[in-house]
């Protein structure tokens, strides 16, 4: 483990920080990789678009995601604090980016944590959020020891819903009014893969 200790609760020593582990995968036709400063336009791009917007989860009054800050500012954070990264997903074939992952709620005691992911208008539908998606847990699970992944989706984000199936997550229930999206809070669809899933 590296990092700065966390005072832990009496008795139970020090939990060391632990710094989101950084990936690289590959299928035959995407890389999902780090986003860097280059990426700031097309991302802005994606979260900008009007279906994507109606799902972020966050509240309207939040504003526009800056596509800089996301790549490198918050990317940075979010990865020094061990909480996740903020992943590019890119077209072999092109070479465009085509789509954005991100990690969150990291428990690393637990080795659990979450992924949300939004894709460019014009590539939806052609399977490449659940490939992704499905890449992305594979290392996280296989090659950096973690014991559960999780997907979170508001009921109605149909779109959303496919992919989880797609990937191969299991629906696991229905968490009552636990998130919120720009119309306000809703509740939250949790699926599901564990390790034992994938041996």
């Amino acid at each position: 483990m590296s990092g700065n200790p966390i005072p832990g609760n009496a008795g139970l020593g020090n939990l060391a920080v632990r710094r989101f582990p950084t990936l690289t995968v590959q299928t035959p036709r995407l890389d999902v990789r780090p986003l860097t400063a280059a990426d700031a336009d097309p991302v802005t791009e994606i979260f900008a678009d009007k279906q994507t917007q109606r799902w972020l989860p966050f509240p309207k009054e939040f504003g526009q995601i800056d596509g800089r800050s996301w790549c490198t500012e918050m990317a940075g954070e979010r990865r020094d604090s061990g909480m996740g990264d903020h992943y590019g997903i890119v077209r072999r074939e092109d070479q465009r980016l085509v789509g954005c992952l991100w990690t969150k709620r990291t428990d690393w005691v637990g080795r659990v944590t979450e992924i949300s992911y939004a894709v460019s208008p014009d590539v939806r539908g052609l399977g490449i959020a659940p490939e992704a998606v499905d890449v992305l847990t594979l290392a996280l699970v296989l090659e950096h020891g973690f014991q559960r992944i999780e997907l979170r989706v508001a009921p109605g984000n149909t779109a959303s819903r496919r992919v989880a199936e797609k990937a191969g997550f299991t629906y696991e229930g229905l968490l009552r009014n636990a998130g919120y999206v720009h119309s306000g809070r809703v509740d939250l669809e949790v699926w599901s893969i564990v390790a034992a899933d994938l041996r």
